[in-house]
Order: structure tokens, then sequence, then C-alpha cells
């Protein structure tokens, strides 16, 4: 029997309601999944991979079928290794499609055989991501709801902040 397994490559930095979206419903199309945490030394994460590796695993414990990794250089050679057959990528807006369809144009080019699967979170999600969220909290704002409540703790610890959080 061929099983599909797919990778959800991203920073996570931190892991958000959004993402956790498309983890559960990408949980019910394929057989496994693969959150993939990509080590980019060009960006400057707040989180380190190790403590984004431990908020993932918290996060998709409740799945049978998710587990979490971390990679470093091309996607393809990543999805190769693991044997996937896709990859799975959100979309919140038009500004991400562009983006997200170069980036699946040039993976198809590097391997043909592996599919990019577009996803959109709920509606409510559409506007949030780790990027807002750390700005937000950095500022004072409320980011309840956004993000899993053991991630505004670890926010907490990383971004000195008032009585308002």
């Amino acid at each position: 029997m061929n099983t599909v397994k797919a990778i959800y490559p991203g920073s996570f930095d931190p892991v958000t309601n959004g993402h956790l979206d498309l983890i559960a419903r990408g949980s019910k199309i394929f057989d496994h999944l693969v959150v993939a945490i990509l080590r980019n030394s060009h960006k400057n994460p707040l989180f380190t991979v190790s403590e984004r590796v431990e908020m993932l695993t918290e996060a998709v414990a409740g799945f049978g079928n998710v587990s979490v990794a971390t990679f470093d250089g091309l996607l393809v050679d990543f999805a190769r290794q693991e044997q996937a057959h896709a990859v799975l990528r959100g979309i919140r807006a038009i500004s991400d499609y562009e983006y997200e369809l170069q980036m699946a144009l040039m993976n198809r080019r590097l391997s043909p055989e592996l599919e990019t699967i577009f996803l959109m979170p709920d509606a409510k999600y559409s506007f949030v991501s780790s990027r807002l969220v750390k700005e937000v909290f950095e500022l004072g704002g409320s980011v309840d709801g956004l993000v899993p409540e053991f991630v505004i703790e670890r926010l907490k610890q990383h971004v000195p902040g008032d009585e308002r959080r």
C-alpha cells in the first residue's frame, strides 16, 4: 500500500494557530505530515531551533500521523531524504500566492515528482503571521487566540514586557 507523505516547511518562529489549523487539515489529507523547521542562518529568529522543535512537538502531540523535523538547504533535498510526495503550503493573501507560486515552480523544476499543495487557513487566521505575532507582543498587545497558550508563556520569557500581558 502506498502512503502519501507531505512536508509542511516553515520557520515557525513561533508556531501560530494558523499553522496549527493547516497542520490539523493536512493531517487529514496525508497519511503522514512532517512539520519541518528550516534552520535559516539568514533570519534572526526569536526562538532557537530547539525551542521551536519543543513548541511544535507539544502542539502536534495529539496527532498520530504528524512529526517534527528540522532541515537546512534545499527543501527538495529534504523531501527526497524523507521520501515525501508533497509539500504543504499555506496561503493567506495574494502576496503569499505570488511568492509561493515562484517557490513551487522552482521546486517542480528541481524535483518534478514533488507536488505542492496550497491550503488557505481558516478565515479567522488569514491575517496571522509569526512576524506579526512577535511585533504585537513586543509592543504590549494581546496575542490571545492567535497562538497556543504555551507559546504566550514562551514569548513572556523572551520578550521583556509589562503587566498587561
